[in-house]
């Protein structure tokens, strides 16, 4: 009986610890960007933050940052080839992000669903012309 009641509280605390860093998939199934989600969810949320994979990955404040944190990508936009080249790359530092994490058709997978995604909680700054003077 101990046994079994051991067995079953371990399984439970390996479940709950491989749901950190996820709430859950917000795109549909149906969504042509749904499998670069899950793909990203799987692979990038545990440094990446970003609402429509349920990724929590990146700090919320400096005080509890560390250098694992990568963007927040509800805030960073990005392009398919931008993506990409950090996949390969390892990010454009080069510093924490292993190169190659995913590759192929998952990679381009998570580029384009990162595309349509990403910075949707971005300030949107005015633009301001400024004259130099003479």
């Amino acid at each position: 009986m101990k046994v079994a009641l051991s067995c079953v509280a371990l399984l439970a605390c390996a479940a709950s610890l491989g749901a950190c860093g996820s709430d859950g998939v917000r795109v549909a199934k149906s969504s042509p960007y749904y499998h670069g989600a899950v793909a990203f969810r799987d692979h990038c949320s545990g440094c990446h933050s970003l609402s429509a994979a349920g990724a929590q990955g990146s700090a919320t404040a400096i005080g509890n940052r560390v250098k694992t944190f990568g963007p927040d990508f509800n805030i960073r936009k990005e392009n398919p080839e931008q993506v990409l080249y950090a996949i390969r790359n390892g990010g454009f530092s080069g510093a924490i992000m292993p190169e190659n994490i995913v590759i192929g058709n998952e990679a381009q997978e998570i580029a384009k669903f990162l595309a349509a995604y990403s910075g949707k909680s971005a300030e949107h700054v005015p633009a301001v012309t400024i004259t130099q003077s003479k």
